[in-house]
């Protein structure tokens, strides 16, 4: 589990395929910051551009770590198959802060940078989601791009899915890996859990939903 708040920015400096066949995931080195990995062990979930991933082996001292990376995994997310800059995040432990909101590291879809410019201090971000996520996005809702917990200001319906208008602050653009997108770019989006159970009530027929009878 996570909070959605990036606590570093990475880089994929290597990907090896772990099989000579397409059905083969591959294998990720990932440099971090220093003493990013200080308190890191082997086996630890670590998100990559909000995607959950489990540390394969790690070098605290040369500050990188590596992941091995499923083909579903790798057909379901983007930004994970080359090198360049990733989102990280560490696994929620029971005594942090839940600064952004609570999130899985399962990525639910892709979407596409419509448009990213800057607005006074902040910067103007609106993602098109797709169809099948339009439903889990609301107005003041919670949204998760590439691993950063986000908040919507807007929605707007289209014919081929959802966009949704994103206020991007200073710091959020200067300490992540947001700040290289640019229209046209691929992100990785997990909608809102509580959303997740609202659709699912809601699909339930109002027989099942309602409490047993009891026993005479």
């Amino acid at each position: 589990m996570f909070t959605g708040i990036i606590t570093a920015v990475g880089r994929i400096t290597a990907v090896h395929d772990l099989g000579a066949s397409a059905a083969h995931g591959k294998r990720l080195t990932i440099e971090t910051p220093p003493d990013y990995l200080a308190d890191v062990g082997l086996g630890d979930s670590i998100a990559l551009n909000g995607a959950c991933m489990t540390v394969t082996s790690f070098d605290a001292d040369q500050a990188r770590f590596t992941v091995d990376i499923s083909l579903e995994s790798l057909s379901r997310t983007t930004g994970l198959d080359q090198p360049g800059a990733v989102n990280l995040e560490k696994a929620l432990r029971a005594n942090d802060r839940l600064g952004g909101h609570i999130v899985s590291g399962h990525v639910d879809g892709m979407g596409e940078v419509a448009h990213f410019a800057p607005v006074g201090e902040s910067w103007d971000l609106r993602i098109v989601a797709p169809v099948a996520l339009a439903r889990f996005l609301a107005y003041k809702g919670s949204i998760v791009v590439n691993g950063a917990s986000l908040t919507v200001n807007a929605v707007r319906d289209l014919d081929d899915g959802c966009e949704v208008q994103i206020n991007l602050i200073p710091h959020t653009v200067q300490h992540t890996q947001l700040g290289t997108l640019k229209a046209g770019s691929r992100v990785n989006l997990e909608i809102d859990t509580v959303a997740r159970y609202v659709e699912r009530m809601l699909q339930v027929a109002p027989e099942l939903a309602r409490p047993a009878a009891p026993q005479a």
